[in-house]
């Protein structure tokens, strides 16, 4: 490769310089600097997916190749005036040979002052689904997700960014869908999530429940192949897009629908994840037991969730909470689901906060007790007032206390309209 685009770009040379004598024709650099020399002027490189050999080329050997072709023609070099490179992965480290280090890089982990430069802001998104006639609502539950923070003169700036590759495709066909991870194979995701290693398994499951965890971004050593923790498999994803990373907590979190439906598709191919799919899947029927105030069906659903997903650590209130989120993973069909909503006198657990285009379902809280009753959580949501921070839905509110006890392993649960 790297002797044919040798070859290429001194050909397009010769042509364009054709009154100077160029002594060594498979020396770019050498080429380079003699145009320099003679007319004073330098040069713009720019590489798109450069990266392309590190995420398609296993062997070692020939990505120091390349790396060292990049080094020996961009860096220090006097006829260069800008090399813009573009690719997945930022640049890839290997200790002393790391001299590719002349580069501002911008990533979503850190995109500074170009943050509203990743993809289309907010606002931008607003702007065309007016445009187009489409719902913002939907549109922001979609492909909203990533928050950028950019500092320009001290001032902090955050952005909400939204792929363009989705937002361009659901205006132009009048419709929301999954159309950015199109452009890949669920296989890219599921051949990584299966890594099960330093507890990725529980972290991915807690992310499916809608938790962010948090990581170490710094141990990722660029690379698509070679993993030694946890941090640098979520990491990878970060920059592939499919999970989004909040600098601030220095946490990801797998950032909306689109991307979900993604996750969703790997995990009902895979094994390791069979009893977590069963248990999304059969969500469906427990958002009904809800809606029905069935109390016998939703502590058994519940139960159900818990047995399949056994994996996570089942010892404190916050366990049981991402274990209710994923046994209710269906209602964020219908629902925005908010943990630890702010009510003035405390923090409801989980509220459903029904989104704007469904009218006819209840809102609900749900508060969540360990080795007390099911009622003692009722009464709490009552006695805090907690459905004043739904009050528009005063109409239709439902409360719903959960309760686990642990001695007998059984979950408990009572369901009351205001």
């Amino acid at each position: 490769m790297i002797t044919l685009l040798i070859t290429y770009v001194a050909e397009e040379l010769k042509e364009e310089y054709a009154k100077i004598m160029f002594t060594n024709e498979k020396n770019l650099v050498e080429m380079f600097n003699k145009i320099l020399s003679k007319t004073g002027k330098q040069f713009v490189i720019i590489i798109d997916e450069w990266d392309c050999v590190m995420r398609r080329i296993h062997d070692w050997k020939e990505q120091k190749l390349y790396l060292d072709f990049l080094r020996d023609f961009l860096k220090d070099q006097p006829y260069i005036a800008l090399a813009y490179m573009t690719g997945i992965l930022p640049i890839k480290k290997y200790g002393e040979h790391s001299t590719l280090n002349m580069f501002y890089e911008y990533s979503m982990i850190d995109s500074a002052e170009i943050s509203d430069g990743f993809g289309f802001t907010q606002d931008e998104v607003y702007e065309l689904c007016n445009r187009y006639h489409m719902n913002f609502d939907e549109a922001k539950e979609w492909y909203d997700g990533y928050h950028l923070i950019s500092y320009v003169g001290g001032e902090k700036k955050e952005y909400s960014i939204y792929s363009p590759k989705s937002v361009v495709e659901s205006m132009l066909r009048g419709r929301y869908n999954a159309y950015w991870n199109q452009t890949e194979t669920y296989e890219a995701l599921k051949k990584y999530i299966q890594l099960n290693m330093d507890g990725l398994k529980d972290s991915i499951v807690q992310m499916l429940s809608g938790s962010e965890v948090a990581i170490d971004p710094g141990a990722f050593m660029n690379d698509m192949y070679e993993f030694h923790s946890k941090d640098e498999v979520l990491t990878l994803l970060v920059h592939l897009g499919y999970l989004a990373y909040l600098q601030d907590k220095q946490t990801v979190v797998i950032p909306n629908k689109e991307v979900s439906l993604e996750f969703l598709r790997s995990i009902n191919h895979s094994a390791e994840y069979e009893e977590v799919a069963r248990s999304i899947k059969e969500s469906k029927e427990l958002v009904q037991a809800l809606w029905d105030m069935d109390e016998e069906r939703v502590a058994q659903g519940v139960e159900k969730a818990h047995e399949e997903i056994s994996i996570l650590k089942y010892n404190d209130e916050n366990a049981l909470s991402c274990t209710i989120q994923l046994a209710f993973y269906y209602a964020r069909e219908y629902y925005q689901m908010v943990r630890e909503l702010p009510t003035g006198k405390g923090y409801a657990d989980i509220c459903l906060i029904p989104r704007p285009r469904y009218t006819d379902i209840p809102a609900i809280i749900i508060e969540l007790k360990w080795d007390k009753k099911a009622q003692t959580a009722i009464d709490q949501i009552r006695k805090k007032n907690y459905p004043n921070a739904l009050k528009d839905y005063k109409e239709q509110l439902l409360l719903c206390g959960i309760n686990y006890n642990k001695a007998s392993k059984k979950h408990e649960c009572k369901i009351e309209r205001v």
